[in-house]
């Protein structure tokens, strides 16, 4: 359960009760996604870490379809992909892929 306007996990419940639903105020301001299991694939020094890749993409006037624009690849340790959830962890964190574009 997420608030709309969350940045870096601030406010998301991931292990969601009865009792979260109640308690929220706003419900128009929330929404609920389902949780995706990462596999902790990426081989550190300690412990195994997560991946994800985000992309962008944007969709030109007249363009016949969306072009990816940039991306965010992330690693995490953590129960969330996020600062939060990464604080005290060792080989994570954010950066930009490389990846080339075709017309």
């Amino acid at each position: 359960m997420k608030p709309l306007f969350s940045f870096a996990g601030q406010g998301v419940i991931i292990d969601i009760k009865k009792e979260d639903f109640i308690s929220i105020a706003d419900p128009e301001n929330w929404i609920l996604q389902q949780k995706v299991n990462y596999a902790s694939v990426i081989q550190t020094p300690h412990t195994p870490a997560k991946a994800e890749i985000r992309i962008m993409y944007m969709w030109p006037e007249g363009a016949e379809r969306p072009r990816a624009a940039i991306n965010l690849a992330r690693l995490s340790k953590g129960k969330m992909i996020g600062v939060r959830y990464n604080k005290d962890q060792e080989w994570v964190g954010g950066s930009v892929g490389l990846f080339s574009v075709h017309p």
